[in-house]
């Protein structure tokens, strides 16, 4: 039971800061969008669109991206967990064996570790070889589509901050606000992710605001020597 809760937490959290991964992708990439075609032109209608058309796009992008990278995983889950099935219908005490030398591997007696094993496989046998070998958890393997649609949903939230940020001022106020908003999120994405990963916290966040600094002014001074141009 404290296995099967400690993977649910780990997989709660994993998917979580995943979710914070998307929003920064999404407020970064959309911000660098919409301020370097702010910085090409004042048309609201021109910003606005680019903004949508990137929102769109990314989105779908990450969200088809996921959807790909899981299912790939999920095959391959999949697969070893055919291969253990078949290991266990063909040579049982050769797994038996196995299982008692991995219990042993991790700090067991020999005989606790044959105990162990013997307790593991009578109880459930493909269950005990996929968390000990394998390190799966065959009852919570990741869903694509949850995948894909938890990364749409995320890059989505992140990049509607900038794109409202830049279109509701007026023109001489997109920039700064957009600036503003946007470095203030990155910075909260930064402290979450940082203590969701256990990491330094102000090292996370100039890091993230550093960055969408960076990516913003590039845009801009791009944007604005076309629009000269």
């Amino acid at each position: 039971m404290t296995d099967t809760r400690s993977a649910a937490i780990s997989t709660r959290l994993n998917w979580l800061r995943a979710g914070v991964l998307g929003a920064n992708d999404g407020i970064i990439s959309t911000a660098g969008l919409v301020v370097g075609v702010a910085g090409a032109t004042t048309s609201r209608t021109a910003i606005l669109t680019a903004g949508v058309a990137g929102l769109l796009a990314g989105s779908l992008s990450m969200a088809a991206g996921e959807y790909v990278s899981v299912s790939s995983q999920r095959d391959s889950e999949w697969a070893a967990l055919e291969v253990e099935r078949r290991e266990l219908a063909q040579e049982p005490e050769a797994e038996l064996d196995e299982l008692t030398e991995l219990l042993a591997a991790r700090g067991l007696s020999r005989d606790l570790a044959r105990e162990a094993a013997v307790q593991l496989t009578e109880r459930d046998a493909l269950r005990a070889h996929a968390r000990v070998e394998l390190g799966i958890e065959p009852d919570e393997l990741a869903n694509p589509w949850h995948a894909a649609f938890a990364s749409l949903l995320a890059f989505t939230a992140g990049a509607l901050l900038p794109l409202l940020a830049v279109v509701l001022p007026g023109a001489s106020w997109r920039v700064p606000v957009t600036v503003v908003a946007v470095l203030g999120a990155l910075a909260l994405c930064g402290v979450v992710s940082a203590r969701l990963g256990g990491a330094p916290v102000p090292r996370a966040v100039l890091r993230n605001v550093v960055g969408g600094a960076v990516a913003m002014a590039v845009t801009y001074a791009v944007g604005t020597w076309l629009g000269s141009a």
